[in-house]
């Protein structure tokens, strides 16, 4: 992927106004998977990015690692973090860790994107009232 650092750096500086730049990195048929979306094409992917800015405040992409590349028939896996805040009386900070498995066509788009994180515990746990479910039924799973 000749362009893995421009991709890097849209995903780390992706915002309303950039949503528009899908098209840029991915294919028109690209496949995009997360743990709450299975979408295909750049028109379904731009608008799983543009919800995303109507749910979360503050929302960012922090690339720490990657691996694999350009050549690598298995494309690349790159570790992030995801910072946002939450809407409501008492806004939070929340960070979510996770990776994304990218594959790229011949022209260096995105041809598959799936991201793999645990909703569970990077998500759900630190939401007030379903974070105090979750940490009630961690507990009863150990006893």
């Amino acid at each position: 992927m000749k362009n893995l650092q421009a991709l890097i750096d849209w995903f780390e500086h992706l915002s309303p106004q950039t949503v528009d730049h899908v098209p840029d990195f991915y294919a028109a048929d690209a496949e995009f998977k997360d743990p709450f979306n299975e979408v295909r094409g750049t028109e379904a992917i731009a608008r799983i990015f543009r919800h995303m800015f109507t749910q979360v405040d503050e929302p960012r992409f922090k690339i720490g690692s990657r691996f694999g590349g350009e050549g690598d028939e298995g494309g690349v896996m790159l570790l992030w973090d995801f910072h946002f805040r939450t809407r409501g009386r008492r806004p939070q900070a929340i960070r979510v860790r996770g990776a994304s498995h990218l594959r790229f066509d011949a022209a260096g788009k995105v041809v598959l994107h799936r991201d793999y994180w645990d909703a569970a515990e990077d998500l759900y746990a630190k939401l007030p009232l379903l974070g105090a479910l979750m940490r009630l039924l961690r507990r009863i799973g150990r006893a």
